[in-house]
This record gives structure tokens, C-alpha cells and sequence, in this order.
């Protein structure tokens, strides 16, 4: 493997000191502990080598480094807070491509309290969007568990969907206007603010959620909300899945649809959270199979607010839907709940080794789904530990096994194709997603080839040689070869 900031060829020397020169000395990493950080993703499960890495400052220097590389041909790859789940903002390891690090380009451009909208550059870091907006009276409401570390950049190149969803939508539909450069280097200007804009192909969707394969993304108007005055928080015991998906009817029905978050949690990850992280604790006297985290909020002081609450799970719980329930009395025993939730990732890596398959299916057939993709996989690692998570209210499943206890992880590993396999072809039984909110980056380019339709990867062939002829932008992502 190349190392980093090795000299290839001349073509390639070349580009880089072309770079140099448009961004200045510092403006570009190139000595080995420099560049080092940007050549593993987050999960460590991809490693590749570049010879530079970019560090501009504007739209106009993202606009020179694509136009140097488009016309030399030579690979970039675009990066934000590198908590990409897929490995789509690493390079390869031929050490032909370079990196272009947003970092720098973290300015604020407009808050406009009046419109309920934030202009704002790729390299904000997400929580730094939601401060802006809190200091201008208004609420962002995009929440992941990266957010002090992602960017907004690679928010919305991959579709993030977040604790929020269910209520304000996943990043596309957050977004009023983008800028764009092109890989030829030409700036796409649709940063606008407006609502209603019925004028030919909307082009901003293009780019959302497709990774950097098509363009940079280097500054996008984004849609606030006024800010809930009102919370209430409750950590629930359900009967099952099928329960979970019922309470969440009723909730939204019972509080004129203000339910903003609802998340499934089994009994596992709850055990993992207590045991690996400190502050965690099991919220409620016993053990249940499965919990449901749901939160209803509103834009008005509503005293209300709770009542409802308490009144839909005293019915549920009157039928069996609920088992057991206690609603956070504070900010304080909020933030312990949600703790909890929060958890789960980082517990489960401390567990031991696990698969990861971020999946979606309609939220009524949510319960099948698990029933049948759990069969499945335990068809395969019978002792396998199922830690089934997530954004029921969206239909979006963190469908995870954790190794069995004292197993061999390399051993376990190894069995992770069949065992994607296995969940993805109940995914496609179910007309679901093998990509919910994750991407598809490197690691699902075969399996997109596999549950893609034919037409739908024609089309995106189609745009990906329209827009980028050279192929510069983002190689080796997304499309399979």
C-alpha cells in the first residue's frame, strides 16, 4: 500500500501541487500523523491511503480541487465527521485519491427567525446547527448520537434520519435549498430559502443522500421549527413488538399526532447499557421483554401535555398493551432515559464482536418482520444474541446480533454474509430498505447490485455518467461496479 502523501506518478504530483497552490501550505495534509485520521472510518472496518488531504476554506477552493482532479481524472473523496456507519468517506488504498475534508468551512451564513430557515456551510457540526438556531429562538430538529462530532455535510449526503423522525422527517426533508460544485468545478446555486419553488426538476434531491457521488454539497438552507416549550417523557414496558406498533397509534391519535420520538428497545440492549456504561440504569423494578422510549412535545406551554400522556398509557395498560411505565418527572430523569437509549452502540461494541444491518420495512409489519428475520438468523447462530433497536415510529430497525457469550468473534464474524442475507431477504419479503438511514458507502454496493431493481440502478447509472463522465467523485460508493 502507498503511503500516505507517497509521490505516484507525475500526473499526480502534479494535481497536488496545482492544489497547493489554490489552497495555500495550509490548506493541505500530506505528513503521515496528519493525514492518518482520514484513512479509517468509524467502525474500522475499511482502511485505504491518499496522498493529500484537502482542507478549503470556501466554496470557491472545493470548486478549484474538483477542477484540478476532474481534469487530471484523479479520485476525490469527500469527508465530514467521519461517522459513517458504511465507509463512505474513506479512500481507497491505491493512494490515487484525495481526500477533501470540509472541516474548515463551519460558518453560519444567515438565520432568518422570520422564515423558520438556517443557511449554513457543510462543515457545521451538527449540535453547532442546533445551538444557532436555539440562540435565534428556534428549533433544528435533526438529532443523532454523533451529533457533536457529524457534520451537516455528511447529514445530509447520506439521508440521516435521527431520534426525530417520526415527527419532522429524515435530512431530506429538512432541507430548503443546496449549493453544490460539481466534479467539473461548476457551482450549483440553489441556496434558496423558499417553500414553494415550482420550477422544473427540484435538483437539490438529487444530491441528497447520494454520498458524494455526484457533487459536494457545501452549504444548505435548512427548515426550523418553534422550539417545544412543552415535554413529556415516558419509558415504557410493551407486551411485544406488536404492542409497541398499537401504543403508537393510540399516542398519536390521543395527542393530536405531538408524538416526536418513539423508539423500540429490547430487554438486551437495556442489560448492555447498565452493565458497559456508567450513568446507566434500568429504569424501571423488572424486567421486561421489550420497552418503548416515547416522547410528545409541543410549541406551547401545555400543562396538559403529560396528562395525556399518562391518561393513553393507564388505557393501554388497562388492556395489556402496556406492562409497566414510568414518566420522567425532570430534565434531569429525562436525560437518564434517554441515556439509556443512547447506549445501546456504544455498549454493544464494548459486548463484544456484533452485525449490524440498519434496515426498514412498513411500520405494520414491523412485528412480522422481526418474528420471521429473528427465526431466520438464529436458523444460523442459534446462540446468537438478537439486540433489535430503534426508530419504530418509522419503521426504521437497528436489526443487530451481538456474539454469543464466550464464542469466538472471528468465528461469529465469519458468519455475517449468510446472516445479512438472511435478514435482507425478509427485508425484500417485506418491501423494505436494506438502508434505512445508514448509506450504502463500500459496504453495501454488492447487496445494493442484489435488492435494487433493475431500472432504479439504470437511472442512477444514468446520472451518476451525466453528472460525473470522469467518475471522479466519491469512487468506489454507492453504485456496485
Amino acid at each position: 500500500m502507498p503511503s500516505a502523501g507517497a509521490c505516484i506518478d507525475p500526473l499526480l504530483d502534479s494535481v497536488i501541487a496545482r492544489i497547493r497552490t489554490a489552497l495555500g501550505s495550509d490548506g493541505c495534509l500530506a505528513a503521515p500523523e496528519a493525514v492518518e485520521p482520514y484513512l479509517s472510518d468509524f467502525r474500522g472496518l475499511f482502511r485505504g491511503a491518499t496522498p493529500l488531504v484537502a482542507l478549503p476554506r470556501s466554496t470557491a477552493e472545493v470548486a478549484a480541487v474538483l477542477s484540478i482532479c476532474n481534469e487530471a481524472g484523479v479520485g476525490v473523496v469527500p469527508h465530514g465527521g467521519n461517522t459513517s456507519y458504511c465507509g463512505g468517506a474513506t479512500p481507497d488504498a491505491t493512494g490515487r485519491q484525495i481526500v477533501l475534508a470540509l472541516r474548515r468551512m463551519n460558518r453560519v451564513r444567515e438565520t432568518d427567525s422570520a422564515n423558520f430557515s438556517i443557511t449554513v456551510e457543510a462543515g457545521c457540526v451538527l449540535a453547532d446547527v442546533q445551538q444557532a438556531a436555539a440562540q435565534a429562538g428556534r428549533y433544528f430538529p435533526l438529532s443523532l448520537g454523533s451529533e457533536g462530532s457529524c457534520q451537516i455535510g455528511g447529514n445530509l449526503s447520506t439521508n440521516a434520519g435521527g431520534l426525530a423522525a417520526l415527527r419532522y422527517g429524515v435530512a431530506r426533508e429538512l432541507v430548503l435549498g443546496l449549493e453544490v460544485v460539481l466534479p467539473d468545478g461548476r457551482v450549483l446555486d440553489g441556496l434558496k430559502s423558499l417553500r414553494k419553488d415550482n420550477t422544473g426538476y427540484d435538483l437539490r434531491h438529487l444530491f441528497l443522500g447520494a454520498e458524494g457521488t455526484l457533487g459536494v454539497i457545501t452549504a444548505a438552507s435548512l427548515k426550523l421549527f418553534p422550539v417545544p416549550r412543552t415535554v413529556a417523557t415516558a419509558f415504557v414496558a410493551v407486551a411485544g413488538v406488536a404492542a409497541a406498533v398499537e401504543l403508537l397509534g393510540r399516542l398519536r391519535e390521543a395527542t393530536g399526532d405531538a408524538v416526536t420520538s418513539f423508539e423500540l428497545l429490547p430487554r438486551l440492549g437495556v442489560e448492555l447499557a447498565a452493565r458497559h456504561v456508567p450513568g446507566c440504569r434500568d429504569p424501571l423494578d423488572a424486567p421486561h421483554e421489550w420497552y418503548v422510549l416515547c416522547e410528545i412535545a409541543s410549541a406551547r406551554e401545555d400543562p396538559g401535555l403529560r396528562t395525556l400522556l399518562e391518561d393513553a398509557l393507564g388505557a393501554a395498560m388497562g388492556d395489556g398493551t402496556v406492562r409497566d411505565a414510568v414518566l420522567a418527572e425532570s430534565v434531569a430523569q429525562r436525560e437518564a432515559l434517554w441515556r439509556v437509549r443512547e447506549s445501546v452502540p456504544e455498549a454493544q461494541r464494548r459486548e463484544g464482536a456484533s452485525l449490524k444491518h440498519d434496515v426498514s420495512v412498513p411500520v405494520a409489519e414491523l412485528p412480522d418482520f422481526v418474528t420471521q428475520a429473528t427465526a431466520a438468523v438464529l436458523a444460523i447462530v442459534p446462540d446468537g444474541r438478537m439486540l433489535v433497536y430503534g426508530h419504530v415510529g418509522d419503521g426504521n430497525l437497528h436489526f443487530n446480533v451481538t456474539q454469543p457469550a464466550g464464542a469466538s468473534s472471528q468465528e461469529f464474524l465469519s458468519r455475517g454474509g449468510a446472516i445479512a442475507e438472511a435478514v435482507y431477504a425478509q427485508v425484500r419479503e417485506f418491501r423494505g430498505s436494506i438502508s434505512a438511514e445508514h448509506g450504502i458507502g463500500q459496504l453495501k454496493r454488492r447487496e445494493l447490485a442484489r435488492y435494487k431493481g433493475a431500472v432504479d440502478l439504470e437511472l442512477m447509472r444514468a446520472l451518476k455518467h451525466a453528472i460525473d463522465p470522469r467518475g471522479i467523485m466519491n469512487p468506489g460508493k454507492v453504485l456496485p461496479d
